[in-house]
């Protein structure tokens, strides 16, 4: 038996490529009387809920903002909860999402990680590494910024060992060295709790995304509230530098 979601996502033209800067954590737990930690714990079941939706609606790939290379910022007690709630979940949750065909991978410097963390995010991509239900990445110690440079890092030094020519140098050979290079396209970005910017979230593959903003805090985002984000995705006019009337002829 299914439910109205599903039947609801049957009718939706599912964009490939979603990713999500899940924001509010914070706040969540701080309108509660508690501690951030809190909103961090309870946002889980949120990525829970918005994975299963995803590959319900045949979401190709999906991209979560878990931690970004600004967070180490954050006071310590704070870091040291989500570093402890990441190898929670790896140790709860990698089973499931193999057992659903999901694909799981870390993008980001994990460098910066502990040597046991760093253990279980390979052990996770390993065991999961050839399902093909659905790509779930979560970006890690990941900059935008930090992306990019490093992209560009990798052709400097194609260049200075001969292996290319700066004229080789195209938005192809980059992309290539980018974190999502083998994902498609992204479609869709969304951010939770109220803000409208990217925080140096896939500044390279956002180019011509869509943006779905929301004011629901991500401790409170779900299956329902995910599917609002895709169909509304379904009513916008893509048009990728051509005119409505060109994209109608197609």
């Amino acid at each position: 038996m299914t439910t109205g979601i599903e039947n609801q996502a049957l009718d939706l033209k599912v964009p490939n490529h979603v990713a999500i800067i899940m924001d509010g954590n914070g706040r969540w737990a701080q309108m509660q009387g508690k501690k951030r930690v809190f909103g961090h714990k309870n946002g889980v079941e949120s990525v829970r809920s918005t994975v299963t939706a995803a590959r319900k609606m045949g979401v190709k790939a999906l991209t979560l903002f878990a931690f970004s290379s600004e967070n180490w910022l954050r006071p310590e007690e704070e870091v040291s909860v989500l570093m402890e709630l990441f190898m929670l979940v790896l140790n709860r949750e990698v089973k499931r999402l193999h057992k659903n065909d999901i694909r799981f991978r870390v993008i980001g410097d994990v460098s910066r990680f502990s040597n046991k963390l760093q253990e279980k995010i390979k052990a996770a991509e390993s065991l999961t590494e050839h399902n093909q239900g659905m790509v779930l990445s979560i970006a890690a110690n990941y900059g935008g910024r930090w992306d990019i440079t490093h992209a560009a890092k990798q052709l400097a030094a194609q260049v200075k060992q001969g292996e290319i020519s700066v004229d080789d140098i195209t938005e192809d050979s980059l992309n290539r060295l980018t974190s999502l290079y083998d994902m498609p396209d992204l479609d869709l970005m969304i951010r939770t709790g109220g803000d409208h910017r990217v925080s140096n979230f896939l500044l390279w593959q956002v180019a011509y995304a869509e943006f779905y903003f929301t004011d629901v805090l991500w401790p409170d985002f779900n299956e329902a509230e995910f599917t609002k984000a895709i169909d509304t995705f379904t009513q916008r006019e893509r048009r990728f530098g051509k005119t409505g009337e060109q994209v109608k002829q197609q």
